[in-house]
């Protein structure tokens, strides 16, 4: 989990991935899970947040890093964690990928080793936007525009997971600014790994305008925006 200045969202996030860490380990009890949070460049309470998660939790790794760079940021964070891991333990460990301001599903990573089982090499969730402080003509046209459906053609950084051994092999997550997660499947599509997407497994997000990233998801929620408001003033 890549995490830039968000103290606001970061609380809820950790506790949701916690949520789904004791739902797996309910249900698969010899799974080993681990968690690695980057701190990129920040200057806010997310350090202090992230500190705390992991003083009350096991299995958590705290990196700080100074990108300011989203591809770089999931990148640190996914080498950190399969460091020392040999070619067979690629080949059976599964990178679940979120974003500080997002919560997944409890059955989030119980959903992820299902399609990881199931021989799939990379799993594309979906996201719906928090409805909480989001303007509702907005959210109307969100879910217009992308209604739930399986096989949809969408890629979230905030919800995909790979395999270790075909991220590896596909050159990882590119020091993008944006877009990070569709250059990786891309990378993934070359190189023919099986790849599938799924509304099964939906993870709730931030619904803010802002973007962090010049292209990201708050970016295209605002330019969403303008365009509903336009078809508004012209009904």
């Amino acid at each position: 989990m890549p995490v830039h200045n968000e103290e606001y969202h970061l609380g809820a996030a950790l506790s949701a991935l916690a949520a789904a860490t004791e739902a797996l380990a309910r249900q698969r009890p010899s799974v080993a899970v681990g968690l690695t949070v980057v701190l990129d460049h920040c200057t806010d309470r997310s350090a202090e947040i992230a500190e705390r998660f992991a003083g009350a939790h096991a299995g958590v790794r705290v990196v700080r890093r100074r990108f300011r760079n989203a591809g770089a940021s999931r990148a640190a964070g996914v080498a950190a964690a399969i460091r020392h891991l040999g070619t067979e333990l690629l080949e059976s460990t599964w990178l679940a990928n979120t974003d500080a301001d997002s919560q997944v599903p409890e059955d989030w990573l119980v959903r992820q080793l299902q399609f990881a089982d199931a021989g799939w090499d990379a799993v594309l969730g979906s996201v719906e936007p928090d409805s909480e402080g989001m303007d509702p003509e907005l959210l109307r046209s969100w879910h217009l525009r992308h209604p739930r459906e399986e096989r949809h053609g969408n890629v979230y950084g905030a919800n995909l997971g790979v395999r270790a051994s075909a991220y590896r092999q596909a050159g990882g997550f590119p020091p993008l600014l944006s877009s990070e997660d569709r250059a990786l499947v891309e990378r993934l599509r070359r190189r023919g790994f099986a790849i599938t997407a799924t509304d099964t497994m939906r993870v709730v997000t931030s619904g803010r305008t802002a973007s962090r990233a010049p292209h990201g998801f708050g970016a295209y929620l605002r330019v969403l925006g303008v365009e509903t408001a336009a078809a508004l003033r012209g009904g």
